[in-house]
């Protein structure tokens, strides 16, 4: 008798633990170990005791984690500690911005070789093609790749 509540406790605690990894603590975390350590040790006690005993508590645990699986998917409890942020913004290219080549700005930061600068007004992330670039040092766009503004200093 005591060897069945100590199957039934190890088993239980590792689907238990189980869902709380695969629900609450993404990734591989104490939880999702220590649950797979329950599960093959309930089993393997199990299965030490007798065959038969061995198999009624493998498919007694997983009708447990299938139904309990299903409940936490279901379960309203759930979507109010689940996130709901839903991305809508996007990411404006420097083309979308307006920026083209020969335009001319001054750099926010130092480029050493990526910094800030600001062109028509607009802060954008800059990159020096080879030399470092000093703060509110002039500039001209030489190229726009996405979301890159390639620059130079501006010939005087």
């Amino acid at each position: 008798m005591f060897a069945v509540f100590i199957i039934t406790f190890l088993l239980i605690t590792s689907v238990i633990l189980i869902l709380l990894e695969i629900f609450l603590f993404p990734g591989i975390t104490v939880a999702g170990i220590g649950g797979f350590i329950f599960a093959v040790g309930g089993l393997y006690y199990a299965y030490k005791l007798s065959w038969w005993t061995g198999n009624i508590a493998l498919i007694a645990t997983l009708i447990t984690f299938g139904i309990a699986f299903i409940w936490m998917l279901r379960a309203k409890s759930l979507s109010r500690i689940a996130l709901k942020t839903n991305v809508d913004s996007k990411l404006a290219s420097s083309k979308d911005m307006g920026i083209k080549v020969g335009d001319e700005g001054v750099t926010v930061s130092r480029l050493a070789p990526i910094g800030k600068a600001s062109i028509n007004g607009i802060i954008v992330e800059a990159k020096s093609l080879d030399e470092l670039i000093e703060e509110k040092s002039e500039v001209t766009v030489i190229r726009v790749e996405g979301y890159n503004v390639i620059v130079k200093r501006k010939n005087k």
